[in-house]
């Protein structure tokens, strides 16, 4: 059997999804900045797949920039959302994605910003006292905190975070990667500037994504060369990968609900099985469905002697998952996320993460993989 537990990473692309590209591909091939027909009639997919992301999203369509991914989308935010606002001090956590720390942390070292860390507790979630002290305590900032940990599953509360940031008038940018067509993000009510989207995390395609950015905040283009998206980011439209991420999150919020409940089953199921069958197994990251992203299970294996080997058994069965081991060995430094909530076993930790379509065969067989290798290094 071959399994696939790797969502957070990548998901598969929905049989839908291609379909509507492929039809795009076969028959609109105009450049959408031409004004003749081929292009007009490319300009205006375009348009209809940003009026439809805006109208899930409760946003105007004019605050929707399509980018080639997450990461483009968070650089954008962090790079613009400081230097054209004047902002001298940011606000982060330790365990935010490398696309977010690795930006603040370049902009820190050229001398743009002061950089601070929130505190988070073992469990990856945010000490809310100590960001509103960070806030009162230091000029204007910009805040970049995730809404769900990429390797922990744990949720932070946007909503929370917003009302802070208005009360203290700071910037607040989120990287909402894992959590865009996983939950419903109402703009109408949240208060945050910026959030990004990379279609891959949700059964679209791979090299697209979109940033929407707040009316209330102005920025200038990251990327110059042409005037496409409203002037804000030069370069030729990915028209085939933006049509395919407005249909895979249309698809998304409606089955949202459905979806929830089946892969919050499977990973509640996987829970157990690996409490019943695994002594002296441990959970890294909050696993209480209200605050923990329900696609994400992490977890650390007592089999201490097969630290470094443990991804590789599991992909010679067949099973696909990553890891997020936080100690170091030879050029592995671990994960800095793991590291960051004090998680310091001596055994392997593996993130497994599901989608719409995993099964619980695929968990039963997962698990009784994990015991025959946790059995065969005890």
């Amino acid at each position: 059997m071959r399994v696939y537990l790797d969502n957070a990473a990548t998901t598969p692309i929905d049989p839908e999804v291609l379909k509507e590209m492929y039809k795009v591909m076969e028959t609109h091939y105009g450049n959408p900045s031409s004004i003749h027909g081929h292009g007009r009639e490319v300009r205006a997919l375009i348009e209809k797949s940003r009026k439809t992301i805006a109208n899930l999203l409760h946003t105007s369509p004019a605050e929707i920039f399509f980018t080639s991914g997450g990461t483009e989308a968070d650089n954008t935010a962090i790079r613009c959302g400081i230097i054209d606002n004047g902002i001298k001090h940011a606000i982060s956590s330790p365990i935010e994605h490398h696309a977010v720390i690795h930006t603040l942390e370049a902009m820190q070292k050229a001398g743009t910003i002061k950089l601070s860390y929130v505190d988070v507790d073992g469990k990856g979630n945010i000490d809310y006292d100590h960001f509103e002290k960070l806030l009162k305590d230091n000029e204007r900032s910009f805040v970049s905190l995730m809404h769900a940990n990429n390797e922990l599953g744990t949720l932070s509360d946007m909503y929370r975070i917003g009302d802070l940031c208005e009360q203290y008038n700071a910037i607040y940018h989120s990287d909402t990667v894992q959590t865009m067509g996983h939950y419903a993000h109402d703009l109408r009510e949240l208060k945050a500037h910026f959030l990004v989207c990379a279609a891959h995390k949700l059964h679209g395609p791979k090299g697209i994504g979109f940033l929407h950015v707040n009316h209330k905040i102005k920025i200038k283009p990251f990327i110059y060369g042409g005037s496409q998206e409203r002037n804000m980011r030069g370069g030729t439209e990915n028209v085939y990968g933006i049509v395919g991420l407005a249909k895979a999150l249309e698809i998304a919020y409606a089955n949202m609900h459905e979806h929830q409940q089946y892969i919050q089953g499977l990973k509640s199921y996987m829970i157990d099985q690996l409490q019943a069958n695994i002594p002296g197994i441990q959970f890294n990251g909050d696993i209480d469905p209200a605050k923990s992203l329900y696609t994400v299970l992490n977890v650390s294996f007592p089999c201490n002697d097969m630290a470094d080997m443990m991804l590789f058994n599991l992909d010679i069965a067949g099973i696909s998952a990553s890891g997020g081991s936080a100690c170091s060995s030879g050029t592995d430094i671990g994960s800095h996320v793991l590291n960051a909530i004090g998680n310091n076993s001596a055994g392997p930790s593996v993130r497994f993460s599901f989608s719409k379509y995993n099964t619980k065969e695929e968990i039963d067989y997962t698990v009784s993989k994990l015991k025959e290798l946790c059995m065969a290094y005890a």
